[in-house]
């Protein structure tokens, strides 16, 4: 069993997440009443959705996690689970997007972008400054 696939089995026994397919179409997903949570994109990869608000709440706490990967003026952040420690990482970030959320939703009429895979390869690591 792959890291991703023990953690999305996990996932899927939270109350508040359901399955669902991923808006762009690749891999497999969870949802939350209000919207997409996380798609499983590979046995490594995995978007989050955390909201604008909650990546730049954290974003010093996200710059020091080497399994994160975020794309500016994207509201998902990208995991590489290459570790079980990843996996605990992941667990902790659903429930902060789950809380994001509820408390800090995206500004009404902004566009949903969609999932970091959607916005091709060039994924890079938040740098300071950008947010």
């Amino acid at each position: 069993m792959t890291l991703a696939s023990r953690a999305l089995a996990q996932l899927a026994t939270w109350p508040d997440l359901r399955q669902a397919v991923p808006s762009c179409g690749l891999g497999q997903g969870l949802s939350s009443l209000q919207g997409e949570i996380v798609h499983f994109h590979s046995d490594r990869d995995v978007d989050l959705h955390l909201t604008t608000r909650a990546i730049r709440r954290f974003a010093d706490d996200l710059r020091s996690a080497g399994a994160i990967r975020i794309v500016p003026g994207s509201q998902w952040v990208t995991i590489r689970l290459d570790a079980a420690s990843d996996v605990d990482l992941l667990m902790t970030l659903v429930s902060v997007a789950l809380q994001a959320q509820q408390a800090w939703p995206d500004p009404a009429g902004r566009p949903e972008i969609g999932c970091n895979d959607q916005r091709g390869a060039g994924f890079v690591r938040v740098v300071p400054g950008w947010i």
